[in-house]
C-alpha cells in the first residue's frame, strides 16, 4: 500500500498530521502544563486527531483507486496556518487541512461510496478508541480512549453534513438512506461521547 502513496503525498499528509496535532496540544494546555504533560498531550493528538484525519482521507484515497482512479491528498498550508493560529490564540481549533483530490470522472454512486469511505473509517475507529475508554479502568488510557472516541465522532459528524465540499453533499446526491445512517450514526456518537 505505501508504494501507492507518493513522496510528496507521504509528506503533505505527514505536515498535515503535525500541524493538527500541534493545534490540539495548544488547546489542551491552555491552563499551563508541565514539560512532561505537553509530551503527553502531544502525543495523545498525534494518536487520537492526528490517527483520525490520516486514515479518513487514505480512506477516500483508496476507496478511490478501487474504482481504477488516481487520488491525492493536498495539504492546505493556509488553513494548516488558521488551525495552529486560532488554537495558539483563540483556544479553538477549525481543521481543514487539505483534501483528497480524485482524479477521473467518478459516476455519481462512485463518488458517494468513495465520500463515505472516510466517515465511515472514523466511525470504526470509534470502536477501539471506546473499547479503550471503558476497558482501561481509568486513568490516562481512558482519557487516550475517550478523545478518540470524540474526535472520530466530530470528525465523521462534521463530514457528513450535506453542505459544500463536504462528504455528506455526496453521499446525499447518491443514496438518501445511506447518507441518514451514517449522520445518525455520528452525531448520536458525539452526543454519547459528549455525555461521558
Amino acid at each position: 500500500m505505501l508504494e501507492r502513496i507518493p513522496l510528496r503525498e507521504r509528506r503533505d499528509l505527514l505536515i498535515a498530521w503535525l500541524a493538527i496535532s500541534i493545534a490540539f496540544t495548544l488547546i489542551y494546555i491552555r491552563g499551563g502544563v508541565d514539560p512532561i504533560g505537553l509530551v503527553f498531550f502531544f502525543v495523545m493528538s498525534l494518536v487520537t486527531v492526528g490517527v483520525a484525519f490520516v486514515l479518513h482521507e487514505l480512506a477516500h484515497k483508496f476507496a478511490a483507486m478501487r474504482y481504477g482512479y488516481w487520488a491525492e491528498f493536498q495539504k492546505d498550508n493556509q488553513m494548516l496556518l488558521v488551525a495552529v493560529v486560532m488554537a495558539a490564540l483563540v483556544g479553538v481549533v477549525f481543521a481543514a487541512p487539505g483534501a483528497t483530490y480524485v482524479y477521473g470522472n467518478a459516476t455519481r454512486t462512485e463518488n458517494g461510496r468513495i465520500s463515505a469511505a472516510g466517515p465511515i473509517t472514523n466511525l470504526l475507529l470509534c470502536i477501539p478508541f471506546a473499547a479503550l475508554m471503558l476497558l482501561s479502568g481509568g486513568g490516562l488510557l481512558a482519557l487516550v480512549g475517550l478523545v478518540g472516541l470524540r474526535v472520530n465522532a466530530m470528525i465523521a459528524t462534521f463530514n457528513m453534513l450535506p453542505i459544500s465540499v463536504l462528504d455528506g453533499r455526496k453521499v446525499l446526491a447518491w443514496n438518501p438512506a445511506v447518507f441518514a445512517v451514517l449522520i445518525v450514526a455520528s452525531a448520536g456518537l458525539l452526543f454519547w461521547s459528549l455525555l461521558l
